[in-house]
């Protein structure tokens, strides 16, 4: 029976603080046979803790990929940048197509209906265009003689307006006497003569602008009658050029596009006309001059979301106030709100929950965007370019997840049979991505599994050199207290 199994020898037990062989180095060694020397100790330098990863590395890694990231970036910036550069520097080309495209999005289902009655092509676009045409200069003609009338009657109460302010301002807290106000009357005028040539040249401007609406309203009906005549020919002719492959996606991609700017003017017509109706009856009701030229114009400012209906609803407010004073504005005001939110929770919605998705705080963004850099003109647009490419990106991940097989293609709704076809190509794809994924994700495991048993060889290292700092001494200090009582080391 060794030493160590007996109760008494318990405080013997060596530890690393008592150690003779851990002491420093000028301690004196024990006297030991050449036999008894235990196993040369490995290097203490030696690092006796399994290796970690150097977090340089990592952030070097993570500095690589936002690197390329961040170069594929810039350049998918740099070429938007240069692509809008190049429709700013022929907007004026551009211009027309864009609007003419709008126009026929909303005529085509016309058309559409006289072709599939047996009409020729051009006679129905013709018919189609002439109409539309015809329609809108009935409703101009139909209001012209009332405003004309009306808007003397506003500036008459503009007038009376003014000299109700004037009285104001002579009397308390203002206390302005007369003289002050020729005073200021005269400086008025006096900046207006000075800016009398700027006054011109801003008028010259106009007419310039009046000019260039025109001959823009001319190009627009004559690209909108060929684009109604002839639109049908234009995807054919796209995938011939491009290519079958590409053509099928083009097909696809533009169709829907097209389904979705011409579905989200058809609604947002019916929300406009939900807008000019009721609150052109409000005002009606209310006698309120302009009322007719007021829902037309609401009806047109509808079609820039959100904000052409703020805009409308001061409008009319402001004409409310200058021509039968506060109550009667106050009325018009709770009209407009009323209006304005019945239409926004129940028709906006409704109507466009099958055409397109957008956040309002998107649609706010897009409308303040377009109208800061162009405009009113920016403004009317941002919201179909904003759907027309959130079409685009949404068409692009539905390709994505059919090459993961995460959708399949009787999941989508294709619009054209091409695009169905297009589906089925990125499909039957999935499977080769699904086996360039399966090898990655084995070849990360391989390197996991090299990784674990590099650490438990590392392990078995420690634990071997743990073993004979340790054991030695333990079984030195057993064979020196069994010499000392004189029984033999077992």
């Amino acid at each position: 029976m060794s030493t160590h199994e007996q109760p008494g020898q318990a405080e013997d037990a060596p530890s690393l603080d008592t150690d003779p062989d851990l002491q420093p180095l000028h301690a004196e060694p024990a006297d030991t046979s050449p036999q008894d020397q235990p196993p040369a100790e490995p290097n203490e330098d030696a690092p006796a803790v399994p290796p970690t990863v150097d977090r340089g590395d990592l952030i070097l890694q993570g500095l690589r990929s936002a690197a390329a990231w961040s170069w594929r970036f810039l350049l998918v910036v740099a070429a938007v940048a240069v692509v809008l550069y190049l429709v700013g520097r022929v907007w004026v080309g551009v211009l027309p197509i864009i609007l003419a495209l709008i126009v026929s999005s909303v005529l085509w289902p016309f058309v559409r209906w006289l072709r599939r009655h047996r009409w020729p092509a051009g006679l129905a676009a013709a018919t189609v265009l002439v109409s539309a045409l015809g329609i809108f200069s009935g409703i101009v003609a139909a209001i012209a003689p009332g405003v004309g009338s009306q808007l003397r009657q506003v500036a008459d109460n503009v007038t009376e307006g003014a000299d109700i302010v004037l009285e104001w301002l002579s009397g308390p807290p203002a206390n302005l006497q007369s003289e002050q106000l020729d005073d200021y009357v005269n400086r008025a005028t006096e900046w207006l003569e000075s800016r009398a040539s700027v006054l011109a040249e801003g008028a010259l401007s106009t007419l310039t602008t009046v000019g260039s609406i025109l001959v823009t309203t001319v190009l627009v009906l004559v690209l909108t009658f060929f684009f109604l005549k002839d639109g049908h020919r234009f995807l054919p002719w796209l995938r011939k050029s491009v290519g079958r492959t590409a053509g099928l996606y083009l097909t696809e991609a533009l169709a829907r596009v097209w389904v979705t700017l011409g579905g989200f003017l058809r609604a947002q017509a019916v929300v406009a006309a939900v807008d000019s109706v009721f609150i052109g009856l409000g005002l009606v009701l209310l006698q309120v001059p302009l009322a007719f030229a007021l829902a037309v114009i609401t009806f047109f400012l509808a079609f820039i979301p959100i904000v052409g209906a703020f805009v409308a609803g001061g409008l009319a407010v402001l004409v409310a106030l200058v021509s039968q004073g506060w109550v009667t504005a106050l009325w018009v005001l709770v009209i407009v709100v009323v209006v304005q939110q019945a239409e926004s929770t129940f028709v906006a919605p409704l109507m466009h929950s099958r055409v397109m998705s957008m956040h309002p705080v998107v649609v706010l963004l897009g409308v303040a965007a377009g109208g800061t850099l162009w405009g009113v003109l920016g403004a009317f647009l941002a919201v179909p370019v904003l759907a027309s490419a959130l079409t685009l990106l949404r068409f692009g991940s539905e390709h994505l997840d059919l090459r993961t097989g995460e959708l399949h293609t009787d999941d989508l709704r294709n619009v054209t049979a091409e695009g169905r076809r297009a589906a089925e190509r990125a499909e039957s794809a999935a499977p080769i991505f699904q086996l360039r994924a399966r090898r990655a994700y084995l070849q990360a495991q391989g390197e996991q599994g090299a990784a674990r048993v590099a650490l438990l060889d590392r392990t078995s290292e420690l634990a071997a050199s743990l073993r004979d700092r340790l054991l030695p001494p333990i079984l030195r200090r057993d064979r020196e207290d069994g010499d000392q009582d004189g029984r033999p080391q077992t």
